[in-house]
């Protein structure tokens, strides 16, 4: 048999998160627990659907006229103008029709991963000049580790790191971060954690925004912000819009990539939207239609089950009311397994300080261990986490805290 046309094609190294869990399935240790899995679980450790997503759900599945036809290139309308809405509030969406006072547009995109690699691809063709691959990419370290990929695949080849996370205060580094903005040559492109920056969970307080803002205002860079965890994060829409809506409000024309996998749990619909503000109509038109390009090349037209169910939900006050307390039912048990995590750490007498588990926010936290200790863990105490000492806060549980907190213990206190 002649050889394969793919034989000279390398093994490409497992997704870390994905062979983290199916290393956790494949443990048969009663005591297991996995803190890697990027989504929510409840208080037994199962997925959740939100009730008003069953409801919606059933609605969409009675109603007769819907049909399967093809959604429009940039998405469904309804879903993408409420999408930007959230993100924004008081701002105006770019519709079809050409109006001067309008100055946000948005395009619908398999989740949160497809809106970054749609607002990338348009960033590398037409901003900066045309197809500009050397405009410097500045991505937080750390950060989820699909920002590189992204932009990387999407052309770029000059992609940097800003300072981010101060591991000996396990706090932010601000000072670090704004000195490589300074640095950073003029319309370079910061991607930005809107909020519960992951991997850290450790946000700016809207005073250091307002510092990062001057400083990006003053030194024409543009701001792409990511934003996967609104409302889920603190319990509030607002709040965790904030730093978004701020830029906005100090005139920045700038990307928004969001997605709804984890506020709605909607991880496997692949719901996401990229929102643009623009100057003006014009310019946000003229990007849209540029991006209508791509997507037509890249997925045609996205899918639109999962666009029903938000668009449904956020245009109706009722089940928005409803998704809104679904929200908090679960920011509020994340908020309560932090504080219950370093209650039973600083009881044990953990060494080290424990109050950056309450201080950071969102599904994850940057808990400090090293990765000798997480190999501890992993192997001794078959509790799986990422390498870098990320938890997801919602694989604690009220039955495995304890063994949890006290295996942190001794991973810190046997391992240097």
């Amino acid at each position: 048999m002649a050889a394969s046309v793919f034989t000279a094609v390398p093994r490409a190294p497992p997704v870390a998160v994905f062979k983290l869990t199916a290393d956790f399935r494949e443990d048969g240790d009663a005591r297991k627990v996995n803190l890697g899995v990027g989504a929510y679980r409840t208080d037994e450790g199962q997925p959740w659907v939100l009730p008003v997503v069953k409801k919606v759900e059933q609605m969409i599945a009675n109603d007769n006229s819907l049909n399967h036809e093809y959604l429009p290139i940039l998405g469904l309308p309804e879903f993408r103008a409420n999408a930007s809405r959230i993100a924004l509030a008081r701002f105006t969406w770019v519709g079809t029709a050409g109006n001067s006072l309008f100055q946000i547009g948005s395009v619908q995109s398999l989740g949160g991963t497809g809106a970054l690699r749609i607002g990338a691809e348009f960033l590398r063709r037409w901003y900066n000049g045309n197809n500009n691959t050397a405009t410097p990419v500045y991505i937080s370290s750390p950060s989820w580790e699909n920002h590189n990929s992204v932009f990387v695949d999407a052309g770029f080849k000059d992609i940097r790191t800003y300072h981010y996370w101060d591991a000996a205060k396990r706090g932010l580094d601000l000072q670090g971060l704004l000195d490589d903005m300074e640095k950073a040559p003029e319309f370079s492109i910061f991607i930005l954690h809107a909020c519960a920056h992951n991997p850290t969970g450790t946000d700016p307080t809207p005073d250091q925004w307002k510092q990062i803002a001057a400083v990006m205002k003053r030194r024409f860079l543009f701001p792409f912000f990511d934003s996967a965890y609104q409302g889920f994060a603190s319990g509030s829409l607002d709040k965790d819009a904030w730093a978004v809506r701020y830029f906005v409000s100090e005139g920045f024309e700038l990307f928004c990539a969001q997605s709804f996998s984890k506020n709605f749990g909607l991880y496997n619909e692949r719901v996401g939207n990229l929102t643009v503000v623009g100057k003006d109509t014009d310019n946000v038109q003229r990007v849209l239609s540029q991006m209508e390009k791509i997507v037509r090349t890249t997925w045609s037209n996205p899918p639109s089950q999962g666009a029903h169910i938000v668009a449904t939900t956020l245009s109706s006050p009722q089940l928005f009311a409803e998704w809104y307390d679904n929200v908090k039912t679960m920011a509020d048990r994340v908020l309560l397994m932090r504080s219950e995590l370093r209650s039973r750490l600083e009881s044990l007498g953990t060494p080290g300080t424990w109050n950056h588990i309450t201080e950071q926010i969102g599904m994850f936290s940057f808990t400090g261990l090293n990765p000798k200790q997480v190999e501890y863990m992993i192997k001794e105490k078959h509790i799986y986490l990422m390498a870098s000492g990320r938890i997801n806060m919602c694989g604690l549980t009220t039955k495995n805290l304890d063994y949890v907190a006290e295996s942190i213990h001794e991973a810190v206190t046997k391992i240097q």
